[in-house]
């Protein structure tokens, strides 16, 4: 049903700051590229990279990029060896952090990571430690002033789980990760406007942060993805927008 997004202002924050840094594309070739290697290169049958390419094509990325990237990691190509590691545990207020990373030195990430957590009044954990707090789904955005009913009709038909409405207006479609791809063409095909689409984990509950609390929180989330080597950085903090525009985050 219709309501309001209580986490897309988290997920604001990190677009924001992948198109500040730069490094979007790095980290999409990547996901390309282990979804391939691991599922192989046709995009029909590997619904990992169909997603994955799905959010390279919503972030603009040339179509022959994709391409390669894919290449590679099928073994057509050239490519780095890169594995992918998760780490969890709590930032401070007791707000859930989960980080995915690939890499191809371990030794290195798990340095980085733990050195974020410590220096920002984090404590890592153990596997699995937060991770149950968090749903694997497909997230699909779109902004503009759509027709609610019309919107949710055509996205439960076609197997979106839930829509819901952000305080700016625009909406956002959930949907089992499997079946991002499937849920973008009807949407697609009925004349909508995708602003983005992914692969994400949502949090089953949040854990809602002040503005001194909230400061800290956009400062320890900042340093983590500002290392190379993390994919996505996923927390259940809560945010309000008044909060986020008084700390000039929007």
């Amino acid at each position: 049903m219709a309501g309001h997004s209580k986490w897309a202002n988290i997920r604001h924050k990190k677009g924001k700051t992948d198109a500040k840094r730069g490094k979007l594309f790095t980290r999409l070739i990547r996901e390309v590229t282990v979804a391939a290697r691991l599922g192989g290169a046709d995009a029909g049958s590997n619904p990992r990279l169909r997603a994955a390419i799905d959010t390279a094509l919503s972030a603009n990325m040339p179509k022959d990029t994709i391409e390669r990237a894919a290449a590679r990691g099928a073994g057509n190509l050239d490519s780095d060896s890169y594995e992918e590691l998760r780490y969890e545990g709590y930032g401070p207020n007791g707000v859930a952090i989960v980080v995915d990373c690939m890499t191809d030195n371990r030794n290195r990430t798990v340095a980085d990571v733990r050195h974020a957590f410590t220096k920002h009044g984090g404590n890592l954990g153990t596997d699995g430690s937060v991770s149950y707090l968090f749903k694997k789904v497909g997230l699909i955005s779109i902004e503009g002033n759509a027709e609610e009913e019309a919107l949710m009709e055509v996205a439960i038909d076609a197997g979106a789980e839930d829509v819901l409405q952000n305080e700016d207006g625009s909406y956002e479609i959930t949907t089992a990760w499997e079946e991002i791809s499937s849920v973008n063409d009807v949407l697609v095909s009925a004349g909508y406007t995708l602003a983005t689409s992914e692969v994400t984990m949502q949090a089953e509950t949040t854990v809602s942060l002040a503005q001194e609390a909230a400061e800290s929180m956009l400062k320890f989330l900042d340093a983590l993805e500002e290392i190379d080597d993390v994919q996505k950085v996923y927390s259940n903090a809560e945010i309000s927008a008044d909060v986020l525009m008084s700390l000039n985050e929007y």
